[in-house]
């Protein structure tokens, strides 16, 4: 039944989708208020499913990679709520929902949904340690996003190919001030729950550990070469396109909070 939500969720985004396809074929964007409600009425429905999922399973809704994948969703949707009005991103609810749209059907569609026998009561540290690393996720995807927004404008002003999008971007001095801040705020919340990790009180998976400090050290250069001025803004802007898609595979691989052990 929880699923229903879900599907709700989605199509709440898919609709924010087809408004904006629309509004740019007509020639006309007027997509940041319409696409913002479409956006937060499909974080309320992921809200109540991760809500109930929860109470189902008995502790944080991250037990198998169904939930994990719906988890990272609901945290792109929570940054987007958060950030994308301070920055007036009107297009970032164009970039964000057909993330979130993909993250939640590959969640529908594939067979992943599978409970994993509950060995041990919940560990809080472990939740702790889970959740925060995986809210992260949310910040590295929107300056991802915001990356991806970066690099079209970019190269619409290097070709002198410009189109009608170009108009509704914000300018590339806000786009990667922008992503500095998501940036800033991804990495001192997957540095919390990397150092989380250490008051678990049972061992975790070396594979999972090396894969973490991996993505931890990948965007402390991001961000070190961002300031030291080793990478230029569109480097930068495409190293966030590449570290989110480095980091979202690592889905596939981490064990979950029911067997007790975290990603």
């Amino acid at each position: 039944m929880d699923r229903y939500l879900l599907i709700a969720s989605t199509v709440c985004f898919l609709v924010a989708i087809a408004h904006t396809v629309l509004e740019l074929r007509g020639g006309i964007f007027r997509a940041m208020r319409f696409n913002f409600v479409a956006v937060g009425l499909g974080f309320i429905l992921q809200t109540i499913f991760l809500s109930v999922r929860g109470h189902a399973v008995g502790r944080c809704p991250i037990t198998n990679l169904f939930e994990v994948i719906i988890f990272v969703a609901w945290s792109v949707a929570l940054f987007y709520m958060v950030v994308g009005p301070a920055y007036r991103l009107s297009l970032m609810g164009a970039f964000t929902a057909p993330l979130v749209v993909l993250l939640q059907l590959t969640a529908l569609i594939l067979p992943i949904d599978h409970p994993h026998p509950i060995k041990l009561p919940p560990n809080s540290w472990l939740e702790f340690h889970a959740s925060i690393s995986l809210v992260a996720y949310g910040g590295f995807a929107l300056a991802g996003i915001a990356g991806v927004m970066y690099l079209v404008q970019e190269r619409q002003l290097k070709t002198h190919q410009i189109h009608s999008i170009f108009y509704h971007l914000p300018p590339l001095t806000d786009l990667f001030a922008a992503i500095t801040r998501l940036l800033w705020w991804g990495f001192a919340l997957y540095t919390v729950g990397l150092f989380s990790g250490f008051f678990v009180g049972e061992p975790l998976p070396w594979t999972q550990i090396i894969c973490a400090i991996g993505v931890w050290i990948l965007y402390g250069i991001i961000l070190q070469g961002r300031y030291l001025h080793w990478f230029a803004p569109k480097r930068v802007a495409a190293l966030c396109v590449i570290g989110f898609s480095a980091a979202l595979t690592l889905l596939w691989g981490i064990t979950f909070t029911a067997q007790t052990h975290a990603p």
